[in-house]
């Protein structure tokens, strides 16, 4: 099983969507570091290049990260499907929910690799702003980037990897609905545009009160409100699995 997982992880990573995701999430930072505009749209002067990071964080996580790993989940059958190569892994002596999970545990681990990029290259585009201990904050704690006095560079790193870890949480339902949907249409678009609208429609589900502590949108800025993780964690566990657990249904019982 461990070497299904490192071919499935080896064939999503070779994927054009997924390397210039990648490439796109290494590169942002640096459009924040050089962006004239950030005093005017957020009424910030970079006091520190940790600043950077948290900017690369909140811009990706608006649309272009959640995006990037809807595709990619989407892909990783879809692309299988087009090419024609899913048909000869189902003639091998393997079981299909084997199969679905090997490709389930990378998609998975792509919204890490995902924000890992992003980070990296936050730092090293942050360089020029510093980065040591500064006044002010990092956008996701107390204070927002007025902060609340002195903040350490211990202090900003533990904030923005807690903060990238829940947004890694966050998108893991993403891809699970994803290949959820994949497993339904056997194609790459529909199944991203069909978990994108479901994503929609579950933002207009805000109308019933009832049921908004329970919706999947409701946790999808849980990096802005950790204070939410009592809820939000074990919520979005439950849809990662509740997703898993129907694309393998449904994949074991499809004609291909």
């Amino acid at each position: 099983m461990f070497r299904l997982v490192i071919f499935e992880l080896f064939k999503l990573f070779r994927l054009r969507s997924v390397g210039l995701g990648l490439l796109a999430a290494f590169l942002l930072p640096f459009l924040w570091a050089l962006a004239p505009g950030l005093k005017e749209v957020y009424g910030l002067v970079l006091a520190s290049g940790w600043q950077v990071v948290s900017l690369s964080l909140l811009a990706g996580m608006e649309f272009l990260f959640p995006f990037l790993v809807v595709m990619a989940a989407s892909e990783s059958l879809g692309s299988e499907i087009s090419q024609g190569t899913l048909k000869s892994l189902l003639l091998r002596p393997l079981p299909r929910t084997a199969l679905l999970l090997a490709k389930l545990l990378a998609v998975l681990l792509y919204p890490f690799a995902l924000l890992g990029a992003s980070f990296l290259g936050s730092l090293l585009a942050g360089l020029p702003h510093g980065l040591g201990g500064f006044y002010g904050g990092t956008g996701l704690g107390q204070g927002g980037f007025a902060g609340a006095g002195f903040l350490s560079a211990q202090q900003a790193l533990g904030e923005l990897l807690h903060a990238h870890l829940l947004a890694g949480v966050v998108l893991l339902p993403l891809a699970a609905l994803a290949l959820l949907y994949a497993t339904i249409f056997l194609s790459t678009t529909a199944s991203a545009l069909a978990a994108v609208a479901t994503l929609l429609l579950m933002r207009l589900l805000v109308a019933f009160p009832a049921l908004t502590p329970f919706l999947l949108t409701t946790y999808l800025d849980l990096h802005l409100r950790p204070q939410a993780a009592g809820l939000g964690l074990p919520l979005l566990f439950i849809y990662t699995l509740g997703f898993a657990f129907l694309a393998a249904l449904v994949f074991e019982r499809k004609d291909l």
